[in-house]
């Protein structure tokens, strides 16, 4: 990106492709450019994005006669965080399941740093740097919190059977691997938890592991699947801090959610799904002025007055409705909007 589009005071920096982030001249601090890179990029549906980690083209996924989702074309740039919203049945959760191995598509193609994705299972996916969490937490109650932190780390060398047999071959790096779960759980401050089962924390905890689970693998693409939906107020700012973390630290963050002050707090963009298509991509701020948007979230002329006339015979038809009820009155079928009289 050249230098003369960074934010005032900011300096020219190189772009690293697998992390994200920019480091200053003469090293320093890495920093953060995916807003910056976004910061002239036109709301328009599809639009290209200066470095799309993701690539999405013309995917449909049916259901019987009903159409899912049906994209297409959506980049992902790298190194910000993007949120996903739209009305429950947008099709959202569908898309994080093709995008990661869990749903196949009836047409089309993805890819991430330009590798294919499609046809791949979802371990083959995580191991490429594409990691998800799930609304409804997938926390393995009867193992400890440590175990489940355990089972994220990925080229484990004691799961050979061979290899298991000599411990000499994998006691190290599982040595190695219990000190990154203690310092993740920590970070998580899940801690004081380790040694109890994951059955026994509650909403906002699990939530809280299941993202520090997916930190095992080390990826560069997180996928966070409602990460605020059930969580107490106490635990959501945590959550909101830890997600913002994810992106200071150079990863590719993208999040479907509905509290649209959660939305505009943490995203660098928005894109808006209805009915299975993508109807608006932009900046937070954009998205409260897109007519598309509201009409899909409130119903397309939720605010439009009502005419003198309209007024009138909702009137009309509330007054014979009582008058009914008062007394005892045959069936109303209608009210003429012209003289008023009720019909029966």
């Amino acid at each position: 990106m050249p230098a003369d589009n960074l934010p005032p005071g900011a300096h020219a920096a190189s772009l690293d492709k697998n992390t994200g982030t920019g480091t200053r001249p003469g090293g320093g601090v890495p920093q953060r450019l995916a807003q910056a890179a976004l910061r002239d990029v036109p709301w328009e549906i599809g639009v290209a994005k200066p470095d799309p980690a993701i690539v999405v083209e013309n995917v449909t996924r049916t259901f019987g006669g009903l159409t899912a989702v049906s994209v297409d074309h959506l980049e992902v740039q790298r190194g910000g965080i993007t949120g996903l919203i739209g009305p429950n049945g947008a099709g959202k959760t569908t898309l994080f399941n093709l995008l990661t191995g869990f749903d196949q598509p009836n047409t089309g193609t993805w890819s991430y740093n330009g590798k294919p994705l499609g046809k791949l299972a979802p371990h083959q996916v995580a191991r490429l740097g594409v990691v998800r969490t799930f609304q409804l937490t997938k926390a393995l109650s009867r193992l400890t919190v440590l175990q489940n932190m355990l089972l994220g780390a990925q080229g484990q060398r004691g799961e050979s059977f061979l290899r298991a047999l000599v411990p000499g071959t994998w006691r190290a790096q599982e040595k190695a691997n219990t000190e990154k779960a203690m310092d993740l759980l920590r970070r998580f401050k899940l801690d004081a938890k380790k040694d109890e089962f994951a059955g026994t924390l509650s909403g906002g905890q699990r939530k809280l592991l299941e993202m520090a689970r997916a930190l095992m693998s080390d990826p560069q693409v997180v996928m966070l699947d409602e990460p605020m939906a059930g969580v107490n107020p106490a635990l959501t700012q945590s959550l909101l801090g830890h997600v913002k973390d994810l992106r200071e630290e150079g990863m590719t963050v993208i999040f479907v959610e509905h509290d649209m002050d959660v939305v505009r707090d943490i995203s660098d963009w928005v894109v808006v799904m209805a009915a299975g298509r993508v109807i608006a991509e932009g900046p937070p701020e954009s998205i409260s002025q897109n007519q598309a948007v509201v009409d899909a979230y409130l119903g397309a002329h939720h605010d439009a007055p009502l005419t003198v006339e309209e007024e009138d015979q909702v009137l009309a038809q509330a007054g014979a409705a009582i008058a009914q009820e008062e007394h005892g009155g045959g069936e109303v079928l209608g009210t003429d909007s012209t003289t008023g009289r009720t019909e029966r």
